[in-house]
């Protein structure tokens, strides 16, 4: 494997002083190394598939568009930073949903972008060791993108969303902070353009990110076979919500295990498509067949319908949720309820968890 590409630090050492610079390795594949007022830019469109553009320490301006497959983007750890450019327009954290005209991902107030379309995906992609900080809309987000890494990074501050995907399979979400982001630290959904049934990720990955914060923790918005697992979620108005609606096929085959899930208190306003959010667990709203097991789920507490430690709440539109097992959780301490179940749906289930209330009364 390319010694640059595993001893970066190195490698950078050796680039430092040059500009931007490109060391090229025996297996054909560069690192291009950009410093802090240099054009990332520059450097990801003159990259080839295989190639790493790494990120010196220290603040970097301006937004990314990535189109190349098999890229890595990387920094070394949370002192790269990467912020909007001059003139760019910034939204204060709160204002969930904010959109704006734009031509590319990147103009339209995101900080990284993975830009696949139907017909040219942009798959194999890493990002990894920098915080995106201070966009008007997403910290990084992918669309079309196949087998995505992100990894190690955090994303503070964003108008909308921390890091978040639509119409991309097989991704892998690990070891990330999302902290204070608009909406969700994570959103990974269909699309959220159309109406359209929920798609089947391929068995992406959500695991051992801190979540904490934001108005929700983990949106997993019209999707099938996905995994969130491990995540530490602290300080959101609700910490992960699995949604669906009456699209076909329905959402679902979600497993959510092993989390610690605390304290998810803040105080979100109702919008257009949510009502108030304060003191959610897990939510499942509208969808089927999701295994919820073994998570630690303590002292979230709320007067919302959807407060409580676990929630099986039929969608907003109607739709029931059906056929989902809640079973060996640890739930203490969450308001009204540890386990509250309000949904219609035919099969859902309760079984081994360790609870002291529950609405209605006997499912603990």
């Amino acid at each position: 494997m390319n010694k640059c590409h595993i001893a970066y630090l190195a490698c950078a050492a050796a680039l430092l002083g040059t500009g931007l610079g490109a060391a090229p390795s025996s297996a054909g594949h560069t690192v291009h190394l950009v410093s802090p007022g240099e054009s990332i830019q520059k450097a990801v469109d003159s990259a080839r598939p295989g190639d790493t553009v790494l990120l010196a320490h220290g603040t970097h301006r301006g937004s990314v568009d990535v189109t190349t497959p098999g890229l890595t983007l990387r920094g070394m750890g949370r002192g790269t930073v990467l912020v909007p450019g001059a003139g760019a327009t910034t939204v204060p954290t709160g204002t969930a949903g904010a959109e704006r005209a734009a031509g590319s991902c990147a103009a339209a107030g995101n900080g990284i972008c993975v830009a696949g379309t139907k017909d040219h995906g942009v798959d194999d992609v890493t990002i990894a060791s920098l915080t995106v900080t201070g966009f008007a809309k997403t910290g990084i987000h992918a669309n079309e993108a196949d087998r995505l890494t992100v990894r190690n990074v955090t994303a503070v501050r964003n108008g909308v969303w921390g890091i978040a995907t639509e119409r991309s399979a097989r991704g892998v979400f690990r070891g990330n902070t999302a902290r204070d982001n608009g909406d969700a630290g994570l959103f990974l959904a269909n699309t959220v353009k159309e109406e359209e049934g929920a798609t089947d990720t391929g068995g992406t990955v959500v695991e051992r990110n801190r979540l904490e914060g934001n108005r929700i923790g983990v949106t997993v918005r019209r999707l099938r076979n996905l995994t969130v697992a491990g995540n530490h979620l602290t300080g959101n108005c609700a910490a992960v919500f699995v949604v669906g609606d009456e699209n076909k096929p329905k959402a679902g085959l979600v497993t959510v295990r092993e989390n610690r899930i605390e304290r998810n208190n803040k105080s979100c306003p109702k919008t257009a498509r949510l009502d108030a959010l304060q003191g959610s667990g897990i939510v499942l709203t509208g969808t089927e067949d999701n295994l919820i097991t073994h998570n630690v789920i303590r002292d979230n507490v709320g007067t919302s319908p959807l407060s409580g430690g676990i929630v099986v709440f039929k969608s907003f539109v109607g739709t029931t949720s059906e056929r989902n097992r809640i079973s060996d959780n640890l739930l203490e301490g969450n308001s009204p309820a540890d386990l509250v179940n309000t949904d219609p749906g035919e099969g859902n289930t309760f079984q081994g968890n360790s609870c002291l209330s529950s609405k209605p009364a006997g499912l603990c």
